[in-house]
């Protein structure tokens, strides 16, 4: 006769209950041993610095609240930095995805050879914020490079890209949007998810492309729009690497390419201000989670899920 669980004694079925479960904290060891020593302890760490006055040499010394003080009302180069940021997210997140989209919208069509089309256009962005992409990008808007030649092929003399405040920024927005590839891989999984028939529908009711586009594409896309609207935003206000090898690492012309994420690596390793850029860090993270919060919080009023 078979002995039911019941006829086990409760100590006997917490112990083996703990024995399973440690188990399997013995498989996760290795990631929690990693996530304690590389994430965890470094984000207490400075958060505690950032309080302080900290410059590697000497040991930190407890200020308070006096960093986020000074770089709230007295750091103008703060402000520049923010400037230039939301600037810079305001006008590549969406141009980034409305050609992530469109690129999308096509190769949804059914083109043949459809592997190869996404992996060349999915390229961009997986070498996109390399530091070779980045040179590269450099030299094609220097003033010898490719983008000024091709310019003055068409009779116009190309600015100074580079060196010049009014179009330094322009040259990392157009970068951001060059590398649409990851927003339209989702893009494209989600319009195939799309019902073929709606559209067969609509068509005999006699609605168009444009109006099949706002009335059934946008409308069941708008879950995806908004999963890449704030993964985008979130990649564009950690955006650091081009504008560190196209500005060499001062951000000019006049603070014109100070990203926020610059400016940041600047206090800590330039002028070795740890507690300064900790507080900086920690001001970042609270506008990105503002950002995501309002995000969430007005999706119900136009992101539209299946029931």
């Amino acid at each position: 006769m078979k002995s039911s669980s019941t006829d086990i004694p409760r100590k006997d079925r917490w112990t083996d209950r703990w024995v399973h479960e440690l188990s399997g904290y013995k498989f996760l060891m290795i990631w929690l041993t990693g996530f304690f020593l590389f994430t965890f302890g470094p984000t207490i760490a400075s958060l505690y610095l950032s309080f302080t006055e900290y410059d590697l040499a000497r040991p930190p010394v407890w200020v308070g609240l006096e960093n986020y003080a000074r770089i709230l009302t007295e750091d103008s180069k703060f402000r520049d930095a923010l400037h230039v940021t939301f600037v810079y997210v305001v006008l590549s997140v969406p141009l980034k995805l409305v050609a992530a989209l469109a690129v999308a919208m096509i190769l949804n069509k059914g083109l043949s050879g459809l592997s190869i089309y996404r992996a060349i256009f999915y390229l961009p962005s997986l070498l996109g914020g390399s530091v070779a992409i980045s040179i590269l990008w450099r030299q094609f808007f220097s003033t010898d490079g490719l983008a000024t030649y091709l310019m003055r092929l068409m009779g116009y003399e190309g600015p100074g890209w580079i060196t010049t405040p009014d179009h330094a920024l322009d040259t990392l927005i157009i970068l951001s949007i060059w590398q649409f590839g990851s927003p339209m891989i989702i893009f494209l999984a989600g319009l195939r998810q799309i019902p073929r028939d709606m559209y067969e529908a609509a068509s005999i009711d006699g609605a168009g492309p444009v109006r099949q586009f706002f009335k059934i594409t946008l409308p069941l896309l708008t879950p995806v729009i908004f999963f890449n609207a704030v993964m985008q935003t979130i990649e564009a206000f950690k955006a650091f690497t081009p504008a560190f090898i196209i500005s060499g690492g001062t951000g000019e012309p006049v603070n014109s390419t100070l990203f926020y994420t610059l400016y940041l690596y600047q206090e800590a390793f330039a002028y070795l201000r740890m507690g300064n850029a900790s507080a900086l860090a920690w001001i970042l993270i609270v506008i990105i989670a503002s950002f995501t919060a309002i995000a969430f919080l007005t999706s119900k009023l136009w992101v539209h899920y299946d029931e």
